[in-house]
């Protein structure tokens, strides 16, 4: 199987700047482990959108999955209570 490759869009960067050390490390290696396997148990398609969701302690990362092109694209990285809010 292939490994897909993960792009984080700019507003995720500065998502992780609010998120403490220790946390950003897990997450990130959450945000790793998705190119070997994009739909790990656990995670969630959202309804009525072609994202994903998946939990890394109080944090949630939303995600696209394009299967055709190999590629994980990091939509939006937030605490649980705010990452389904719009701006």
């Amino acid at each position: 199987m292939e490994k897909y490759e993960i792009v984080l869009r700019r507003s995720v960067l500065k998502d992780l700047n609010d998120i403490p050390k220790k946390d950003v490390r897990r997450i990130m290696h959450t945000i790793g482990s998705l190119a070997v396997n994009p739909r790990p148990a656990g995670c969630a398609k959202l309804s009525g959108q072609k994202k994903y969701r998946i939990r890394q302690g109080i944090y949630r990362i939303l995600y696209s999955i394009e299967d055709v092109r190999l590629v994980v694209c990091v939509v939006k990285v937030g605490h649980r209570r705010d990452v389904h809010r719009r701006p």
